[in-house]
């Protein structure tokens, strides 16, 4: 039993912990080029939720890691099979939903941990924020931490490089030989804006990738997966320890 797992604990231990902050984590179900499986998302974000919440449970934050979330937002998959798609609509409801059970319960710092792209979670949790004003709501995006480049040499954002190294590090059971993957070729926008960054359009998965992947995951391995996972681990370990102990109304410099 991890005691910083909600899971794996039961109403005896929990019943009267004090716990200033809950973490969730919330993936995704989607194909992930030919060498990686479905549940990918799911497998990453958890563990690094996981080990980012022990060692800041080690170090005395009271914290708490709630279960995953697995599927994700896939509008532009919709025809890939088995994609399984949640409506940002819909994240809004269940967030809504586990949201006003930590504000009636008087655990006001919350924190959403992202592990798939699709997700979009500021817009959200402004609304969240403006119906239940005593929370303290934050989100974070490991993928994108600025830690990436030092770690990775092909760019990518789904099935690619890094994502295939977590895999090779945390679950290499489950990766297929990377001479089975594709090499992840995104075809580019003809329009402009999108290419350049300053305008935005949901890409269509099937008219961008043929092998479902964004990025080439050829020069992947274990040893880069451990160390961007150390990186990450310890920076959203840094976070949660910042939350747990900080008061909400002093959250901002005099």
């Amino acid at each position: 039993m991890r005691p910083y797992v909600l899971a794996e604990n039961n109403w005896r231990t929990v019943k009267n912990e004090q716990i200033e902050v809950a973490v969730l984590t919330w993936g995704a179900t989607e194909a992930h080029n030919y060498h990686l499986p479905y549940g990918t998302d799911n497998y990453q974000i958890e563990a690094v939720a996981a080990e980012a919440v022990k060692i800041a449970y080690g170090k005395g934050a009271k914290v708490k890691l709630l279960p995953n979330i697995p599927f994700g937002v896939n509008t532009g998959q919709a025809d890939i099979k088995l994609d399984i798609n949640l409506l940002p609509s819909t994240q809004l409801a269940i967030l809504s939903d586990i949201i006003e059970v930590l504000n009636r319960q008087g655990i006001y710092k919350f924190i959403l941990l992202n592990g798939h792209g699709g997700n979009t979670f500021k817009p959200i949790l402004r609304e969240l924020g403006y119906k239940f004003p005593r929370m303290f709501l934050l989100t974070s995006d490991f993928f994108k931490f600025s830690e990436k480049p030092d770690f990775f040499e092909e760019e990518g954002d789904h099935a690619d490089e890094m994502e295939t190294s977590l895999m090779l590090h945390l679950r290499p059971d489950l990766v297929s030989d990377l001479e089975e993957a594709g090499e992840g070729k995104e075809k580019k926008s003809r329009i402009r804006g999108i290419r350049e960054g300053w305008a935005w359009a949901e890409r269509e998965w099937s008219l961008v990738t043929e092998d479902t992947g964004i990025g080439n995951p050829k020069k992947a391995s274990a040893e880069k997966g451990e160390g961007f996972f150390k990186a990450v681990t310890n920076k959203l370990s840094n976070l949660i320890i910042e939350v747990s102990e900080i008061k909400i109304d002093e959250r901002y410099e005099k």
